[in-house]
């Protein structure tokens, strides 16, 4: 059968307004899809939805459509997104009232089933990550749009790929293929230049959006449309393959892939083949995200310039002990960005950083409100803050849980009204769920001389967030620097790179066909990003942090 041409358009809601219409207009495509949704999102989306019940959905989406649904009709493009979020049937209602306004003649259907609040009693949203096959039943149908809610991000792609290709649920190495396409898609402009650590190599100033070529036998292309900025090497696609992955093997609800088996070759300008990929059956339950308000939050800067930085912040954390004592989590850090006999205040000058939370709004408001504006004349020389602190804000708590395929019922609500329950995946006698043993360590380099340098110099990094943890995927752009890689940067040596680290589990895992190490560091990110507990909650550039540490790196590599 031909080749299916799959595109995306959003990695998260807020992302690029105008990629619908870059991606419509600037080259060919079977199906447009558009990734909204996030642990952070849900619970963006259960706030909305607590203070307007027919709420919970991307609004984004829909403004999107209404410039573009004609343009997609009139091309035989095909979109699906989920931008259902909390609601996905409200949201396939707002799109056919919007196609009956604009005079489009769509059929729009959603996939249903992943709401799971009413079994977890306290959580704002619970929501499980559903498979494709919703998605591929309602396209199989004849739907034009397909609105979903909580599916995984890949099976934005691997439901198209499914009807298109006519897959059966077990055959595990096609779907695993489409599910590597689509964790390489799901972040949009992360494919083609994005947030790269090498984004010197090319123009990144606006990437295009990518998109999939994809084959009947699971292999694809990634690439881009003509013309768009931006650029897709074996480089991009390796830091987007290793983003918030961890082991050999990605489970997910359709199939368990192995990114051990992943095979990247550039085929040509922007042209990057995926191939070999291998699949296995998928676990026996389904991932459950439960997001919940954990409390409230209050945080201030406090600007310390010139001398006496470390007295200073003594001084400031003295003054207000008594007024924080009946707050249950107070952090304070001193982020020394100050430089010697500087050349402008701002260079000369430190930020102390204050963060409170408590189940109690009131408390964390005063204790940092009232206590920390009242040093305003009473502080140390040349006191101020960022910015005055706020009421305390609500945070949010992520973790999840699992339950067995057949507590969900997982079903697609076809573009005339009709319900089709879909079937868990076939049961296995034995699903595979052993540690995937570490291959071989290649041969290390020979003895020769070193010099102390950053290890940004010879390996890229992207890393990323699940939950509490975050994952670091490191990788050579040598076989060389793999050599020495593989051997130096072990989780000891991770560890130490790292300080934040030194206490936590860290495991590696190796992936030789990308020439990558991949480290998931547990607990680094506390109960989530929605808990703000670190200075960067979502650790999007701990990767980059690594990058820039020193080591004794060979010069045959420099």
């Amino acid at each position: 059968m031909s080749v299916l041409r799959v595109g995306n358009a959003s990695g998260f809601y807020g992302d690029r307004f105008s990629a619908m219409r870059e991606m419509l207009t600037g080259g060919e495509l079977d199906v447009l899809t558009g990734d909204y949704l996030a642990e952070l999102t849900m619970l963006i989306l259960g706030r909305d939805r607590l203070k307007d019940p027919e709420a919970g959905y991307a609004r984004t989406f829909l403004r999107q459509l209404e410039e573009c649904l004609g343009l997609a009709h009139e091309r035989g493009v095909k979109i699906v997104a989920n931008a259902g979020g909390l609601n996905p049937a409200g949201l396939a209602d707002a799109v056919r009232a919007l196609a009956e306004r604009l005079g489009t003649p769509v059929r729009v259907a959603h996939v249903e089933g992943d709401d799971r609040t009413a079994a977890h009693p306290g959580a704002l949203a619970a929501h499980a990550y559903l498979g494709g096959f919703g998605i591929a039943a309602c396209l199989r149908a004849g739907a034009d749009v397909v609105v979903t809610g909580r599916v995984t991000d890949a099976a934005l792609v691997t439901g198209p790929a499914a009807a298109h290709f006519g897959w059966a649920p077990t055959e595990y190495d096609r779907l695993a293929g489409a599910v590597v396409a689509g964790h390489l898609l799901e972040c949009g402009a992360q494919a083609t230049g994005g947030n790269y650590a090498f984004f010197q190599d090319g123009d990144v100033r606006r990437p295009g959006f990518p998109l999939a070529e994809l084959h009947a036998d699971g292999t694809s292309v990634i690439t881009k449309h003509d013309g768009t900025g931006g650029f897709v090497d074996v480089g991009t696609v390796t830091a987007q393959l290793l983003y918030e992955t961890g082991g050999a093997r990605y489970a997910g609800p359709d199939v368990t892939a192995r990114l051990d088996t992943v095979r990247l070759g550039q085929e040509g300008p922007d042209r990057v083949r995926v191939e070999g990929v291998r699949g296995e059956a998928p676990p026996p339950t389904l991932k459950v995200g439960l997001n919940r308000l954990g409390g409230f939050r209050n945080e201030v800067a406090f600007v310390l310039t010139g001398l006496d930085i470390e007295a200073k912040a003594a001084l400031v954390r003295e003054q207000l002990e008594p007024a924080l004592g009946k707050v249950a989590d107070v952090r304070w850090e001193l982020a020394r960005t100050d430089r010697p006999d500087a050349a402008t205040e701002e260079t000369a000058s430190a930020l102390l950083r204050l963060v409170v939370r408590d189940a109690d709004q009131q408390v964390v408001g005063r204790a940092l409100s009232g206590a920390a504006i009242e040093l305003a004349l009473a502080g140390y020389p040349g006191f101020h803050v960022l910015a005055p602190p706020g009421k305390g804000a609500p945070y949010g708590v992520f973790e999840d849980v699992y339950v067995p395929h057949g507590a969900v019922d997982h079903v697609a609500v076809l573009h005339d009204g009709r319900r089709v329950s879909v079937a868990p995946p076939p049961a296995q006698d034995t699903v595979v769920l052993a540690h995937v043993p570490e291959p071989p360590l290649p041969q290390p380099l020979p003895p020769g001389p070193v010099r102390r340098a950053p290890l940004g110099l010879v390996a890229g990094a992207r890393s990323g967030d699940k939950g509490g943890d975050a994952n670091v995927g490191v990788w050579a752009r040598t076989d060389d620097a793999w050599r020495w890689l593989a051997h130096e940067l072990t989780a000891d040596r991770f560890r130490e790179l790292i300080p934040e680290a030194r206490e936590l589990p860290v495991t590696r895992h190796q992936l030789p066909n990308l020439r990558a190490l991949n480290f998931v560091v547990e607990g680094i990110l506390g109960e989530g990003v929605a808990a703000q507990a670190r200075f960067d909650p979502q650790a999007k550039a701990l990767g980059e942090w690594l990058r820039a540490r020193h080591l004794d790196i060979p010069e045959s590599l420099l």
